[in-house]
């Protein structure tokens, strides 16, 4: 029997229908200007609602989009937002579901990242974790058919994050992807100054300097940056803004950056 993850923010952080949701994906990537970037093997994309951060997560999907029949695969990575556990949760369904359709599960892989230390079935970190859900109309967009390897991140170190990033990598069927926003609820002047440092950290590949109160999804953001810069790869700027500049006051902002690794 087949079993599914079914959408949990669909209607709040996305359109539930499926007409209005192609074209609110396909306005935001529209608007990112045409460019000749190599495709990325990574990208770091934010996950608020659309309204706040679709189109600076759009800047990164239209690279992609590059690598549209080329791609088979996606190693999904974000934080836990709903459930505090310890280690790196993975999930028992077959498939993920959006109001775009289904997304099948690369069941092989997630049995094999079973026998490395901290990774576990866990059920109940993505049941309505939306880190994740929300990237997946944008893959279904940019992106012909592929599978998924979905990773809830929770309390573990970040050496964890990259053996499992490492055990999945691939070659260019696979392409990485973390799903982190940056500062939270800072004034928008303070937010600016404190999201461009936490850029130049992200592309000078310092993990280290990148801390739980810089981006929500550190953890998997720096075990990104750990085989990043242990395979010698560049990291591209693609986007850095906030709340307060798309859809939202400025007293209190949330950051938003994307990134390419190539």
């Amino acid at each position: 029997m087949t079993s599914t993850r079914p959408p949990a923010v669909d209607g709040s952080f996305y359109p539930a229908d499926a007409r209005q949701l192609r074209i609110l994906i396909s306005s935001f990537l529209l608007a990112v200007p045409a460019v000749s970037d190599p495709c990325p093997k990574a990208i770091i994309v934010p996950h608020a609602g659309y309204i706040y951060s679709g189109a600076i997560a759009a800047s990164a999907y239209a690279r992609v989009a590059c690598a549209r029949d080329c791609i088979r695969r996606v190693v999904l990575l974000g934080p836990a937002h709903r459930l505090a556990f310890h280690g790196l949760a993975l999930s028992s369904a077959d498939a993920f579901t959006t109001p775009l359709g289904s997304v099948p599960l690369d069941r092989p892989a997630i049995t094999a990242l079973l026998s490395l230390p901290g990774v576990q079935i866990l059920d109940k970190a993505h049941a309505l974790e939306h880190s994740l859900e929300v990237q997946l109309p944008f893959l279904q967009e940019v992106l012909s058919n592929f599978s998924l390897v979905p990773i809830v991140v929770g309390n573990a170190p970040i050496e964890a994050v990259a053996k499992v990033i490492e055990a999945v990598w691939g070659g260019p069927e696979t392409l990485v992807v973390v799903s982190s926003d940056l500062s939270h609820y800072e004034e928008y002047a303070t937010a600016k100054h404190h999201d461009a440092m936490t850029s130049q950290a992200i592309e000078k590949l310092h993990p280290e300097a990148i801390d739980y109160h810089d981006a929500c999804g550190r953890l998997p953001m720096n075990g990104l940056l750990l085989v990043a810069k242990k395979l010698g790869l560049t990291v591209t700027p693609y986007d850095l803004r906030n709340s307060g500049d798309t859809a939202g006051d400025r007293d209190r902002v949330v950051g938003y950056g994307a990134y390419g690794f190539v």
